[in-house]
C-alpha cells in the first residue's frame, strides 16, 4: 500500500474514533445534566408522625389528607412550577426521640437532606426536630408544636412554621370573651394525665396570655386516669378559686364535672363554665350533654352555666368530597370512628398547599428549593385558601386562629347552637345576632371582688356568758374536730388524691423556663 494511503487511513480512523468520543461525551453530559435538573425538580418530603393510631394524628389518618393534597396539586397543574414532584417518605415519630433519629438517619445513611419536613406533632417530638431542621436550613411545617415555648422563632425554632393556631392563639380568643364580659380573674383546671400533655399545654397558652395582662389566676390539675380521683374534691376545690372556671379534660370527665358542680350548688349563676374542646375532635371535652343514662336530666341543668370554645367551622364543597376521600381511605384501614377529618387532618393538606405557594415565589427571585430559610420567610405573613376556608399565617409564622363559642340557647330543651365567633386576624369577638344568649339578663351573678364564703347560715343566739358544760362541749368538740382533721390528713395523703393548688409564691415563679425533658421545649407554665 502506497505510504500516502496508508496516512490518509489512518487519519480518516482517527478522526472517526475522534467524532465518536465526542459524540459519547456529549451524550453523557446531557444526561448528567438532565439528571441534576430532575434532582433540582424533586422535593423530598419527610413526614414524622405516630404510626400508632390512638393519637388523632397518626399515619393512618393524616397521610390521606396529604396525599390528597399532593394530587390536586398535579392534577390542576398551577400549585407547582412545571416539572417539580413531591417525593413522600413517611416515617413513624412514635411521639418521642424516633423523630429525630428518622430525620439523621435519612441525612446520614442516604447522604441527602429533606427539602421538607412535615410534622412531628407532639411537643417533646418536635422540639430537636425544629432545632435541627434550623441547623440544617430545612423549612418545618407542623399542625401541631403548639405549645407556647415553640413561639420563640428567632433561635432554635426558627425554620418552624405552625399550620394549625397554637395554644396562645386560643388564649387570646378566651382574652377577648374575658373582654367581652369585663372579666380579669379565671380558674384554670385541667387534667395531665396523657403522656403528650394536650390539656397541659393548652392551658399554658391561656395562661401566657393572660399573665400579660396581669388577669389574676388559680390553677389546678388532676390525673383523670387515676384510680383514686375524687371528682367531688376537685369541685370543692373550685369553690376556693375565682367564679369563671376553663376545663380542658376528656368529655365525659368534663361532664361528671358539670355534674358534681350541680350537686354542690355552682350552677345557679355564681360561677360561669368554659369547656375547650381540642382539634375539632369530640376525644377532648365534647360539648355534648347527653348520654343516654339517668344522669342526663341533671347534666341539661348543669351544663346550662357550661359554654364549649372550639374551632370556627367552615364549609364548603371542596371540603366535602375531601371529607369522603379521607373517610374512605381511613375506613379501608380498619379504623371506625366519628371524627375522620379533625384539625391535624386538614392542617396537614393545607401545609402542602402552603409549601407550595412559598417555593413559586422563592425560584421567581432566582433562588431554589435548597434555600430553606427563603421558603420559610415565604411562607410567614401570608393568607390563603386552604381545605376548609382561608388560612392566614402571621409575620411569627403562626396560624391565626378561628373560634367558636358553643351555649345552650333552650334550656328546656337542652338545645346548644354556636352563640358567638372570634376571627383571630381581626382579633374581633361577635355575638352571632340570630340566636338567644343564654347568659343575658341577670342570669350570671359573678362578683370577681370576692371568692365564696361557706358560712353557717344558722342563726345565733345571744348569750350573757358561757356556762361549764358549754365550755366543756366546745373543748371536746375541738378535740373531736382536731381528731377528724387528722384522719382526713391520713385518708388523702394514703390514696394520694392528686389535685394540685398553685399558692401566690408559685405563681411568682409561672415565668421561669422548666427542662420539662433532656430535650423539652422551653416551657412557662410550671405546673407538672
Amino acid at each position: 500500500m502506497p505510504p500516502w494511503l496508508l496516512g490518509s487511513l489512518c487519519c480518516c480512523v482517527l478522526a472517526a474514533r475522534a467524532a465518536l468520543g465526542g459524540g459519547g461525551g456529549g451524550s453523557a453530559g446531557a444526561e448528567a445534566a438532565a439528571a441534576e435538573e430532575e434532582e433540582e425538580k424533586l422535593i423530598r418530603v419527610l413526614v414524622l408522625l405516630p404510626q400508632d393510631d390512638a393519637y388523632l394524628f397518626s399515619l393512618g389518618r393524616v397521610r390521606p389528607a396529604i396525599e390528597y393534597a399532593v394530587r390536586s396539586l398535579r392534577e390542576s397543574g398551577a400549585g407547582l412550577p412545571p416539572g417539580y414532584a413531591f417525593q413522600l417518605t413517611y416515617e413513624d415519630s412514635a411521639c418521642g426521640n424516633r423523630a429525630l433519629f428518622s430525620l439523621v438517619d435519612m441525612v446520614a445513611l442516604q447522604r441527602r437532606r429533606p427539602d421538607l419536613l412535615l410534622g412531628p406533632v407532639c411537643e417533646y417530638a418536635a422540639a430537636p426536630v425544629a432545632r435541627l431542621a434550623a441547623h440544617w436550613d430545612v423549612p418545618m411545617l407542623s399542625a401541631g408544636a403548639l405549645a407556647a415555648g415553640f413561639g420563640a422563632k428567632g433561635g432554635e425554632y426558627s425554620h418552624l412554621t405552625r399550620v394549625a393556631p397554637a395554644y396562645a392563639k386560643m388564649g387570646e380568643m378566651l382574652l377577648a370573651l374575658f373582654r367581652h364580659h369585663q372579666w380579669s380573674r379565671a380558674t384554670l383546671l385541667y387534667s395531665d394525665s396523657n403522656p403528650e400533655r394536650s390539656c397541659y399545654f393548652a392551658m399554658e397558652g391561656v395562661h401566657v396570655v393572660f399573665q400579660e395582662e396581669a388577669f389574676h389566676m388559680a390553677v389546678h390539675s388532676f390525673d383523670e386516669s387515676s384510680r383514686h380521683l375524687d371528682l367531688d374534691d376537685v369541685v370543692r376545690t373550685l369553690q376556693t378559686g375565682e367564679r369563671v372556671v376553663i376545663m380542658c379534660a376528656s368529655g365525659d370527665t368534663i361532664r361528671n364535672i358539670m355534674l358534681a358542680a350541680h350537686r354542690q350548688g355552682m350552677t345557679n349563676g355564681d360561677y360561669a363554665f368554659f369547656n375547650i374542646e381540642l382539634f375539632n375532635s369530640s376525644s377532648y371535652g365534647n360539648g355534648s350533654w347527653r348520654r343516654g343514662d339517668k344522669h342526663d336530666l341533671e347534666a341539661k341543668k348543669a351544663y346550662s352555666y357550661l359554654q364549649t370554645v372550639t374551632l370556627l367551622r367552615t364549609v364548603k364543597p371542596e371540603f366535602e368530597k375531601f371529607s369522603l376521600e379521607v373517610k374512605s381511605s381511613v375506613q379501608k384501614q380498619g379504623l371506625h370512628e366519628d371524627d375522620y377529618v379533625n384539625m391535624f387532618v386538614e392542617g396537614f393538606h393545607d401545609a402542602i398547599l402552603l409549601y407550595a405557594l412559598a417555593l413559586q415565589e422563592v425560584l421567581k427571585f432566582g433562588f431554589s428549593k435548597k434555600d430553606g430559610e427563603k421558603i420559610v420567610q415565604q411562607t410567614r405573613n401570608r393568607t390563603y385558601e386552604g381545605i376548609a376556608g382561608q388560612v392566614s399565617i402571621d409575620a411569627n409564622g403562626d396560624r391565626y386562629g378561628d373560634f367558636s363559642v358553643i351555649g345552650m340557647t333552650d334550656p328546656e330543651a337542652g338545645t346548644q347552637e354556636v352563640i358567638g365567633d372570634y376571627y383571630g386576624k381581626q382579633g374581633r369577638f361577635e355575638i352571632r345576632s340570630n340566636v338567644k344568649y343564654p347568659w343575658n339578663h341577670g342570669r350570671l351573678r359573678l362578683d370577681e371582688s370576692r371568692v365564696s364564703e361557706h358560712t353557717n347560715n344558722t342563726p345565733c343566739k345571744s348569750s350573757g356568758g358561757l356556762g361549764e358544760s358549754a365550755v366543756t362541749g366546745i373543748v371536746v368538740g375541738a378535740l373531736l374536730g382536731a381528731g377528724l382533721l387528722m384522719a382526713f390528713y391520713f385518708f388523702r395523703k394514703k390514696y394520694r388524691i392528686t389535685i394540685e393548688r398553685r399558692t401566690r409564691q408559685e405563681d411568682c415563679n409561672m415565668g421561669k423556663h422548666r427542662q420539662l425533658r433532656e430535650d423539652s421545649i422551653r416551657s412557662h407554665f410550671s405546673a407538672a
